[in-house]
């Protein structure tokens, strides 16, 4: 039977990257605002003091634009990312056999680099060792907790758990669910969304060069589909890049099968030598492509945020990316109401905080969805077309910039995460 319900400002559910950057980016809050908040994470949540980095040749990571620097910055976290971040200085984009390609220079856009490639388990040491260095007494883990309902209410929506077979309370004025693409709290509480098929699979996994990769992001259009290369650090003094290969139905399969030196014969024969020669390939993961986006991503109490709220095709690298950008926003909302003594969960407030994430997913899922169909193309016309807009875009500069700051998010507006501000 439930025991005394514990009472708090704010509830999140999932304790991963998009979780923890909420509780980080509302620390400062937290102490000078009185804002409690809980934080239910369904595996064990290990005691960081400090983040120790574990060098991983086949580590998982996730590109940062270089907006998102800014927004990582504020929240305090940037200066201990740092210093394992792969910088990206340039950005190549081309479509085998074909005229066309245009690359993009951190140097010529006068930015310390286009982006930052960061190893995931590196990311959330970082997040969580923030938030227990900072040992408030006004955040409270519930770790490992599974989350076995919610109840979005005025003036406080429940959320029971259970941890370790005991069963828990938990109240507050608002919840977010950060619990990740395959949210099992999303379909509970009767979610719909919209989904896209795209019947394709991306293949996931690190490579090694022959070569140093000089900081050079690769992004390829075959006709067997888009090859992504991503610079991140070396191991055991191999150049690794992080690959993400988008295949068909029919082919994931055959691929993933094939052993160590044909799988690298046959991406070496898909992508080209533009990197250098491939020398060993580490463990391959594979899953299918959808674009989906929740239909209710707010209701009475409750914020959906992160993959939860949209996963996308991960063409322009822009997943996480958007992601960050909804927790700051969400983060000041939080933060201006609870200045002002307002109720966090008001229905009105949490539906314009929606509608303003919803116009930033919307461009940045047609920039993807664009961008695919336009180099995923068979029509000779278009594929002469998008050569030429390539040649062009290497041929003015203006043009490339535009390109550029889009990938990079550079039109991420400030953040303000400081009540005083």
């Amino acid at each position: 039977m439930p025991g005394k319900i514990q009472q708090f400002d704010l509830i999140v559910c999932g304790g991963g990257m998009v979780g923890a950057s909420l509780v980080v980016a509302l620390l400062s809050a937290a102490e000078q605002l009185g804002l409690r908040i809980a934080l239910i994470e369904q595996n064990a949540i290990p005691q960081v003091a400090n983040p120790e980095y574990q060098p991983s040749f086949d580590a998982r990571s996730t590109a940062l634009a270089a907006g998102s620097r800014t927004l990582l910055e504020a929240m305090g976290v940037w200066s201990a990312l740092v210093e394992h971040l792969t910088p990206i200085q340039e950005i190549e984009v081309s479509a085998k056999g074909q005229f066309g390609q245009t690359r993009m220079s951190a140097q010529r856009e006068q930015v310390p680099a286009l982006g930052y490639v960061v190893e995931n388990h590196w990311m959330g040491q970082v997040l969580m060792s923030h938030i227990q260095q900072v040992d408030s007494q006004q955040i409270e883990f519930f770790s490992p907790a599974k989350v076995r309902s919610i109840s979005p209410a005025m003036p406080l929506s429940e959320v029971v758990i259970e941890s370790e077979g005991d069963i828990q309370t938990l109240a507050a004025p608002l919840v977010v669910m950060a619990d990740g693409g395959r949210s099992e709290l999303r379909a509970s509480m009767g979610i719909d969304y919209s989904e896209q098929d795209y019947h394709q699979h991306a293949l996931v996994a690190n490579v090694a060069l022959d070569r140093p990769h000089n900081g050079v992001a690769y992004e390829r259009f075959t006709e067997q589909g888009p090859i992504a290369l991503l610079p991140i650090d070396s191991t055991d003094g191999q150049a690794r890049m992080g690959l993400v290969w988008t295949l068909s139905e029919e082919r994931i399969d055959d691929v993933m099968a094939l052993n160590d030196s044909a799988f690298l014969t046959d991406l070496q024969k898909a992508f080209g030598f533009r990197a250098g020669a491939l020398t060993r390939v580490g463990e391959r993961f594979s899953y299918p492509l959808k674009l989906m986006l929740a239909q209710e991503q707010a209701r009475t109490g409750l914020v959906v945020l992160g993959n939860a709220a949209h996963s996308l095709h991960p063409i322009a690298g822009q997943g996480f990316n958007l992601a960050i950008r909804g927790v700051a926003q969400l983060a000041e909302l939080i933060i201006e109401r609870k200045k002002a003594g307002l109720v966090l969960g008001d229905l009105a407030a949490l539906q314009l905080f929606v509608e303003q994430r919803r116009r930033d997913q919307q461009r940045t899922i047609r920039f993807g969805d664009s961008s695919l169909k336009l180099f995923m193309s068979a029509n000779p016309a278009i594929r002469v077309g998008r050569s030429l807009g390539l040649q062009l875009l290497d041929l003015i500069p203006p043009a490339r910039t535009v390109l550029a700051r889009a990938a990079m998010g550079l039109d991420t507006s400030a953040v303000r995460l400081n009540p005083d501000d």
